[in-house]
C-alpha cells in the first residue's frame, strides 16, 4: 500500500513541528513539501503528486475557492484548529467544505485524520475534534454551532418575464411581515440586476450581496451578516443587489444558499428573484446566472408566484406554473395575480379558473391595480405601506396572512395581532444607512 502524500501549511504556527512529528513517525503517511502559504500550497496541489492538505484553519487565504481547488487537482483537506477556539474553528471548517478537524491539542491523532480523509473523500471522516472535554472520535457536522431557538421562514418571490410585479410584491410583503414586528430580512437575488435598493431609496453604493457572497467563501459570513444589511426600521432590514446585471459571476455557486441559511437565524427572510428557471451553465463546474434563482427556489419554505391580470400576463404565468413545477417536483406554490383591474371584464372567479390545473396552488390571491399609489411610494423611496393604507397593501396583508396567520385574540378581548406602525416616520426616514463594508469596484 502507497503511503498517504501529504502538503502541510502551518503559517508559522506552533503546532508545525509536533504535527511533522506526528506524520514522520507513521510509515503510511509522508510529508510532500511544507508550503509557505496557501497560494504555494495551490500551485503544489496543482502538480497532483499529494493526496491530503494539512492546513491551518487562520492561513490567510483558505477559503471555499481554495478548498474546491484542492478537491479538483484530488487533495483531500484538512484543518488543524487552535484548542482554544475550537467550535469557532468547526464551525469556519464545515463552512468552506473541510469536514476533517483537528484540534492542536490532539496533534497525536492528526495522521489518523489524514489516513481517513484520503479513504472517505466524499463524506465527513470521524476524527477527533481535541477541545478540552469535547468528545474525541466524533464527527464534525456541517451547521454545528448553529443557534438552537426557532428559526426565521424563507418566502421566495418568483414570476416569470414580463414585470409581473416580483420586486413591488416582495417588498410589500417584507414590509407586512415587518409591521407585524416579525424580524424581516429583504435579500435582492435578481441576477439581471436588483432594484430593491432603488425601489426603497436606499443608496446602492456597496451590494449586500456581493458584500455576502465573499464573506460566504471566505467562511465568516455568520460573523460578518449584520455588515452586509441596510436597516430600514427596527424589524426590516434588505440586503441589496447586483449594481450591474454582468456582476452575476461573482456570486459563487452555494453563496446564496448559504447567505439564506445564515438568515434564518435572524428571522424571516423575503427573496426578490429573477425570471428564468432555465438551466443555463454550459460547464458543470461553472453554473450560469439562472443559478442564483434556481438556489432561492430551492431554499424556499414558502412560494409565491405572481403574474399580471392580463392574456399575455396569465399565458406566462401557466406557463410559469408548470415550469416551476418541474423544478420543484410539485411544491405547493401560493399565486398572486397582480394588477387586477374591472377594465379586463373579469372576475376573480374566471381568473380563478384559468390559472386551475396548471399547478399545485395553496392559495389564489387578488391585487387591485393602483398605478398611481405604486408610483407614489416609489418616487418616495418607501414601502407600500408606508404610503399608507389602500386597498393594494389589504390585499398584500392577507397574502401574508396566508403565509403566517394571524394569532386569534385573547377570548372576549377583541384584540387584533400585534402590528408596529410605520406612520410616524418621515419620508425617507431609515432608508439610506450605510453598511460598515465597502464594494469598491463599481
Amino acid at each position: 500500500m502507497n503511503p498517504v502524500v501529504v502538503l502541510l501549511v502551518a503559517a508559522g504556527a506552533a503546532w508545525e513541528s509536533e504535527a511533522l512529528t506526528r506524520i514522520d513517525g507513521r510509515r503510511d503517511v509522508v510529508v510532500l513539501k511544507r508550503c509557505v502559504d496557501v497560494d504555494d500550497l495551490l500551485a503544489a496541489a496543482s502538480a497532483g503528486q499529494a493526496d491530503v492538505a494539512v492546513v491551518g484553519i487562520d492561513a490567510p487565504g483558505l477559503d471555499a475557492a481554495a478548498v474546491d481547488h484542492l478537491r479538483h487537482h484530488g487533495v483531500q483537506p484538512v484543518a488543524v484548529v487552535p484548542s482554544d477556539a475550537v467550535d469557532a474553528g468547526r464551525l469556519r471548517a464545515s463552512r468552506i467544505g473541510i469536514p476533517g478537524v483537528v484540534g492542536e491539542a490532539a496533534l497525536h491523532l492528526l495522521p489518523d485524520a489524514v489516513v481517513a480523509a484520503v479513504s472517505t473523500p466524499d463524506a465527513p471522516p470521524t476524527v477527533p475534534r481535541g477541545a478540552a472535554g469535547a468528545p474525541l472520535g466524533e464527527p464534525v457536522v456541517p451547521g454545528a454551532g448553529k443557534p438552537s431557538g426557532p428559526r426565521g421562514r424563507t418566502v421566495v418571490v418568483w414570476g416569470p418575464a414580463g414585470a409581473p410585479g416580483r420586486t413591488t410584491l416582495a417588498a410589500a410583503v417584507a414590509a407586512e411581515l415587518a409591521a407585524r414586528r416579525r424580524r424581516t430580512v429583504l435579500v435582492d437575488a435578481d441576477p439581471y440586476g436588483g432594484t430593491v435598493a432603488q425601489q426603497l431609496g436606499i443608496l446602492d453604493e456597496v451590494s449586500g450581496l456581493l458584500s455576502a457572497a465573499r464573506l460566504a467563501t471566505a467562511g465568516t459570513l455568520a460573523e460578518g451578516f449584520t455588515a452586509v444589511q441596510r436597516a430600514l426600521d427596527q424589524h426590516l432590514s434588505v440586503v441589496t443587489g447586483l449594481p450591474r446585471a454582468d456582476r452575476w459571476a461573482e456570486v459563487r455557486a452555494g453563496a446564496l444558499d448559504h447567505l439564506l441559511e445564515v438568515a434564518r437565524d435572524q428571522g424571516d427572510t423575503v427573496v426578490d428573484t429573477g425570471p428564468s428557471l432555465e438551466e443555463d451553465g454550459l460547464d458543470p463546474g461553472r453554473p450560469g446566472r439562472n443559478r442564483l434563482t434556481l438556489e432561492a427556489v430551492g431554499a424556499a419554505d414558502e412560494l409565491l408566484v405572481v403574474g399580471t391580470a392580463d392574456p399575455v400576463g396569465l399565458s406566462r404565468l401557466a406557463r410559469g406554473l408548470v415550469e416551476l413545477a418541474e423544478v420543484t417536483g410539485g411544491m405547493p406554490v401560493r399565486v398572486v395575480v397582480n394588477r387586477m383591474r374591472p377594465t379586463l371584464g373579469w372576475s376573480e372567479k374566471d381568473v380563478a379558473g384559468m390559472v386551475a390545473g396548471f399547478g399545485r396552488v395553496a392559495s389564489l390571491h387578488f391585487v387591485p391595480d393602483d398605478r398611481a399609489g405604486v408610483d407614489r411610494a416609489v418616487v418616495a423611496g418607501r414601502t407600500l405601506l408606508e404610503s399608507g393604507g389602500s386597498p393594494v397593501t389589504r390585499a398584500v396583508a392577507a397574502v401574508v396572512d396566508s403565509l403566517h396567520p394571524p394569532a386569534l385574540p385573547a377570548p372576549g378581548t377583541g384584540a387584533p395581532p400585534a402590528r408596529s406602525t410605520p406612520a410616524g416616520r418621515r419620508p425617507g426616514q431609515g432608508l439610506r444607512r450605510r453598511t460598515a463594508g465597502r464594494d469598491h469596484r463599481r
